[in-house]
């Protein structure tokens, strides 16, 4: 497979292209390709070397394609060169199956039988247009099955169809048409309007095939998966006929209306069905890359949200009958206690809940609030500003928290602990650090997906995934603090190997070195080369551990650290000395560059995170419920979902509120 093709079908450099195909049959992972091999790409990011992966993919099933119907074709011994080399040439797959549409494997068709019965010649005489009298040869054609001349010209009509269908041109032109002018129409299904109301948008809807947005598209096909739509796609049936005889009627005569005839057929019996399919088909595909790749970018924004850091927090899973479950968390996020308490059952209740949390944080010397945003948050919200403590006070998304603390991360984690107590801490995770927290559930589960369950679900995963993947690969993770869940997200490791450190940590303590990796069972030179450069080790004895440097860029950067006259740790962080560094001096076969320019940023401010520091929010006071709200007012919000018709914010109601995009 050429790597030619898929860099001009993605308008990249074809050795960079090369370069990214090589890295993949050596076990390279995409974050590794993006962040350390920016010399031999030509700087591609991660989106760039993904799109060649999945084109890579498409174009290798093509090609098993082709190989099944060369295979095929030539067991009927209809396989020319001409068309051997058409096959081999082409690169589009709706091409591919229309070469392979007349040798397909199918049921007895009426052109089978026509043909069965002795009227292909008589076809061909028709389709020439030559003969003025096609009436009179036809009784050429009289045997024990065709016993009128109507017979025998219906047959002729059928194989001249199934020709017209068959036709690599007319087929391109007409899906052309379909896809150019084609209108897609919807109408409820009868009987099915009162449970259908969700659908009302769609009772009567029609648009142009090129206008349609995704979101419609797939509202659409589950208005009918749900059997209460029915719709249709097609261009306007008299021009597109209208269109399609001019391409196959050569000539006014007896002939060119018997070819009239079997075009009509053609077109409503075999083309418009089946065009029709295919471009639903291929709505959906676009429509579901389009859902999967928006649920991708608000996991994405969630993932890398602005983390409050190593912080003791008090994180409170609001409740109202249950009561409020309470927990106090230290800076690196493990469970010291929990309590439960009442705001909503009377003064007295309230006071000792007051007391309750003003003893708390006396005791576990808390420095920030982490309080869902369920049920109840708002209120609770409420209550502890009440108590002007003074501390900074956080609502935190909870979605897919419950999720968690019924999950079996959740319960080898704490064992011992109820659901609830297991919800509040992963509130207070999320707060702390929320991609080391939200990698622990499944993505499907944290609420900022657009018909996430319409979608295939096998592509969804893969993609998120990879987004997970890139996420936690961009940041960089703590050796020795990180959980299996987040280990096994770096790039080259995995749920097995990311195991295999946790128990290298419980048995040896903490990594004092990158090298001491090695030791990990089944964690070999690939998987060390892999994951090396991500995994940080902050108080170990080399300090280029704690940088996003490549181990086996140690020795560049010792050399450059010596040609300054400093040690390397003196090097770090020294901006001074960096900016006057002449980085050519230290190009050669094996670095180039970026990878120099990438090693003295990183130099700069090693081991940055690139996130942004979390800043307390604050509703607009007193507004709680719907009830509160009054036309024209002006409230803060926080995005909770984006989608391709608009964005939900929540501003603290219980219910967020979609603004349309056309208000954006």
């Amino acid at each position: 497979m050429s790597h030619t093709g898929i860099a001009i079908n993605l308008g990249l450099n074809a050795n960079s292209v090369k370069t990214v195909l090589d890295l993949f049959d050596q076990k390279c992972t995409i974050p590794f390709i993006a962040r350390y091999r920016k010399d031999k790409t030509g700087g591609l990011d991660e989106v760039a070397i993904e799109n060649i992966q999945k084109e890579f993919k498409r174009l290798k099933e093509l090609e098993l394609r082709k190989e099944f119907i060369l295979e095929t074709i030539k067991s009927q011994g209809k396989l020319t060169n001409e068309l051997s080399s058409l096959i081999i040439n082409t690169s589009d797959i709706q091409t591919l199956e229309d070469l392979y549409l007349p040798y397909k494997q199918r049921r007895k068709t009426k052109g089978d039988i026509a043909r069965e019965n002795g009227l292909e010649s008589l076809a061909k005489i028709v389709f020439n247009q030559r003969e003025n009298n096609p009436s009179q040869v036809a009784f050429k054609y009289f045997n024990d099955k065709i016993k009128t001349k109507e017979d025998a010209l219906s047959g002729a009509r059928d194989i001249i169809a199934e020709w017209i269908n068959e036709d690599l041109s007319i087929r391109n032109k007409l899906r052309e048409r379909f896809e150019k002018h084609g209108i897609l129409s919807a109408k409820l299904v009868k009987s099915k309007e009162v449970e259908a109301q969700k659908f009302k948008d769609y009772f009567n809807y029609s648009e142009k095939n090129g206008n349609i947005p995704s979101h419609r598209i797939m509202a659409v096909f589950r208005g009918v998966d749900e059997g209460y739509l029915r719709f249709a796609i097609e261009p306007d049936e008299a021009l597109t006929l209208e269109f399609l005889e001019r391409q196959t009627v050569k000539f006014r005569n007896d002939c060119g209306i018997q070819v009239q005839l079997a075009t009509r057929d053609a077109y409503k019996r075999l083309l418009q069905p089946s065009l029709e399919t295919e471009l639903k088909n291929n709505l959906w595909d676009k429509a579901e890359q389009k859902a999967i790749d928006v649920f991708a970018e608000n996991l994405k924004q969630l993932l890398l949200s602005a983390p409050l850091g190593a912080k003791r927090v008090m994180a409170i899973d609001p409740g109202i009958r249950t009561g409020c479950k309470v927990v106090c968390l230290d800076e690196k996020g493990t469970l010291l206690k929990n309590d439960v308490i009442y705001i909503h059952e009377g003064k007295e209740r309230t006071e000792k809940a007051a007391t309750t949390i003003k003893n708390l944080c006396t005791q576990f010397h808390v420095e920030a609030f982490a309080i869902g945003d369920g049920t109840a948050g708002r209120e609770t919200e409420q209550f502890i500003n009440s108590l002007n403590l003074n501390l900074p006070l956080f609502m935190v998304n909870e979605d897919g928290a419950s999720v968690y603390s019924a999950s079996e991360a959740a319960r080898e984690e704490f064992p011992n602990e109820d659901v609830t107590v297991r919800g509040a801490v992963s509130i207070g995770r999320r707060l702390m650090d929320p991609l080391a927290e939200l990698v622990k559930i499944d993505p499907k589960s944290i609420g900022v997906g657009q018909y996430q369950h319409d979608v295939n679900a096998v592509k969804l995963k893969d993609k998120l995934d990879q987004t997970v993947m890139n996420c936690v690969n961009a940041i960089g993770v703590n050796l020795n603090t990180a959980s299996r869940h987040l280990l096994s997200y770096v790039s080259g490791l995995g749920p097995a190997i990311a195991q295999n450190i946790i128990t290298y940590r419980k048995e040896n303590g903490a990594f004092k070195n990158r090298n001491e990796l090695k030791k990990v069972t089944r964690l070999g030179s690939k998987a060390f080369e892999q994951c090396a450069g991500f995994l940080r080790i902050t108080s170990g004895n080399d300090i280029l551990d704690s940088s996003g440097v490549h181990p086996e860029n140690y020795g560049l950067v010792k050399t450059i650290a010596k040609d300054a006259g400093i040690s390397p740790s003196d090097l770090i962080a020294n901006e001074k000395v960096i900016a006057h560094i002449d980085w050519k001096k230290y190009v050669n076969e094996t670095v180039g560059e970026l990878t120099i320019k990438d090693i003295l940023t990183e130099l700069k401010k090693p081991g940055l995170d690139p996130r942004e520091e979390a800043v307390a929010f604050q509703y607009a006071a007193g507004i709680y419920k719907i009830d509160d709200l009054s036309t024209g007012m002006l409230l803060p919000g926080i995005v909770t979902n984006i989608t391709q018709f608009g964005a939900f914010i929540d501003i603290g109601v219980k219910q967020d509120g979609l603004v349309h995009v056309s208000q954006l």
